[in-house]
């Protein structure tokens, strides 16, 4: 839901498009292009809308997939000759929302239908929301016209998060789980060496709780450090600068 996502500078954009979006579908938005590398959110967003959408618009028929499942259910409807049925079921829409788009790259057929479809809903005034790894302009092996259609709209990019987000995803998960954590040394040392992405931090933070359960040792910054040494090592300085900081 939006309530569990964390906002901070590296997000800000698109979960206000994306908000928006969910109070107003079609209505300001049109289409909504979601990029950034993975693991940041991208989908978190996607789901937070549909939430939104089927809680406040009972009425409304919310369509969410995946590049992916895009491509095969169409393939499969190609092949057993239902491509109606297939139309039916993404063209008579209200919202679709198609997480990993770059997924239909290089896939002619999947390319030429999903740009008939982007076409219909948006002619008919219905809301689409697509999330990628790139922005649409480095989507090179798309359709020139898709791409087009991809860029006529609102494009948020959503980027890896700072120190400070990284710490209020960390104290979001461990308020949420009910963790007892000893120190908040044990959280800054997480969100020092995870930078990546907000998957990788809350695995890093699984990780630990789980090393803290298992041994019986209080959730302390040195115990997140001894785990964080297997799984992100660092060498030479910064090893020992960070073991003298915990």
């Amino acid at each position: 839901t939006f309530d569990q996502f964390v906002i901070g500078d590296c997000n800000r954009l698109a979960h206000a498009a994306a908000l928006t979006v969910a109070e107003m579908p079609a209505q300001a938005y049109h289409p909504l292009f979601i990029c950034g590398p993975p693991g940041v959110g991208k989908t978190h967003l996607l789901s937070s809308i549909a939430t939104l959408l089927l809680a406040h618009g009972p009425g409304l028929t919310v369509r969410c997939t995946t590049g992916e499942a895009f491509t095969n259910e169409f393939l499969g409807s190609l092949a057993g000759g239902r491509t109606n049925d297939f139309k039916k079921r993404f063209r008579h829409i209200d919202v679709l929302l198609l997480d990993d788009v770059q997924f239909l790259e290089r896939k002619t057929k999947t390319e030429e239908e999903f740009f008939h479809t982007f076409n219909a809903l948006h002619d008919g005034g219905r809301q689409v929301v697509l999330t990628s790894d790139r922005p649409p302009a480095d989507l090179k092996a798309l359709e020139d016209r898709l791409r087009e259609r991809f860029q006529a709209g609102l494009v948020a990019d959503i980027v890896a998060p700072g120190f400070a987000t990284r710490m209020a995803i960390l104290r979001k998960r461990v308020h949420n789980d009910g963790i007892q954590v000893a120190d908040e040394h044990a959280l800054t040392a997480i969100a020092e060496r995870v930078q990546s992405n907000v998957r990788a931090l809350e695995g890093a933070l699984i990780r630990t709780v789980a090393f803290s359960s298992l041994t019986g040792r209080p959730l302390t910054g040195e115990l997140a450090q001894e785990v964080l040494d297997g799984l992100y090592p660092q060498s030479g300085e910064a090893g020992k600068r960070a073991r003298t900081v915990s």
